[in-house]
């Protein structure tokens, strides 16, 4: 084990971690699964990797300790944690948290919503939440997703949301890390190979794939309808007259709160839909014919405009690489 025995039951006094015998039936694969542990009542009391008073290392209200993923507040500078999504989507309701936190899918997609933005995670990527930001996160049915908590400080990481891109070394390390306990010794090795992750994380690449998402109560109408239902086909003038305003009225308003005309921000939009549900399994025509385009070579023509590639190709390519 990472850590001593002298260590654990100093931790344990502390009301920090759970007993030697659950840790050492701590899974070493690449399931584990946090939610086995009961947090401490106490949520003040543990103890740091030098001795000193430290904040429990879950810090979660008991509320929220079913949702994995809400306010983990690690005592290490590195955490992973893996998330299988069950045969439903699955969404993480607004919360934060004082590490930063990268969200990765290496199978299906997830989007992480911020004040004022939507974040995809397409495969071999992963959206960068700094510490402190509120943000919900939402996966598709049967996706396979890991976090990735940082210490504030621990790595001259972005202080925005991005995404980076992930490479292969860097997600395979990310998956060993969430199978091994959360605590460990500082100069020990997991704490080496945590150094040498964030080091890698550092030198990623970063990527825009968001949609400015104002927190107007009639654009975010418009935007959750069609989340939830790509194949949604009210027009520009089927929205402005549910919403009681004129089409000139509606492209206004969207250009002043997203920088973007309606029509750029839907088919940004339309974007992120397709590589959600391409990411998912869905195939180029039926996404095509969801997003009511007349033919499967039209949907090409548009995300090739987005993204650089046709879709079949970019998703081929980000599961090979995650190969």
């Amino acid at each position: 084990m990472p850590f001593t025995t002298a260590g654990v039951q100093a931790l344990q006094r502390g009301g920090c971690v759970p007993s030697i015998q659950q840790l050492e039936q701590w899974p070493l694969g690449p399931c584990a699964d946090l939610t086995r542990f009961e947090p401490s009542t106490d949520s003040n009391a543990g103890t740091s990797r030098d001795g000193g008073s430290n904040t429990n290392l879950f810090n979660m209200r008991s509320a929220e300790f079913s949702e994995p993923g809400l306010d983990y507040e690690p005592s290490v500078p590195v955490m992973a944690l893996r998330v299988d999504v069950a045969a439903r989507e699955r969404e993480i309701p607004v919360h934060e948290h004082r590490s930063g936190q990268l969200v990765i899918a290496l199978r299906g997609a997830v989007s992480c919503e911020v004040p004022g933005a939507l974040w995809m995670v397409p495969p071999q990527a992963g959206v960068w939440i700094p510490g402190g930001t509120p943000h919900s996160n939402r996966g598709t049915a049967n996706a396979l997703i890991f976090y990735l908590f940082v210490e504030p400080g621990a790595a001259p990481l972005p202080d925005r949301c991005c995404t980076l891109r992930i490479s292969p070394m860097l997600s395979e390390m990310i998956q060993y890390l969430a199978g091994l306990p959360p605590l460990y010794e500082a100069g020990g090795p997991t704490d080496r190979l945590a150094q040498v992750l964030l080091d890698q994380l550092c030198a990623m690449p970063t990527e825009e794939i968001f949609l400015p998402m104002p927190e107007d109560a009639r654009l975010r109408k418009i935007s959750t309808a069609m989340m939830r239902d790509p194949s949604d086909r009210r027009t520009q003038t089927n929205w402005a007259s549910e919403l009681g305003m004129s089409d000139r009225t509606l492209n206004r308003l969207c250009t002043s709160l997203t920088g973007l005309s309606f029509g750029r921000w839907r088919r940004q939009l339309q974007m992120i839909v397709a590589l959600r549900e391409l990411s998912g399994g869905a195939t180029v025509q039926q996404v095509a014919y969801d997003l009511g385009y007349e033919s499967p070579s039209a949907f090409n023509t548009m995300f090739k405009k987005a993204f650089g590639k046709p879709p079949a190709t970019y998703i081929n390519d980000r599961f090979r690489v995650g190969g």
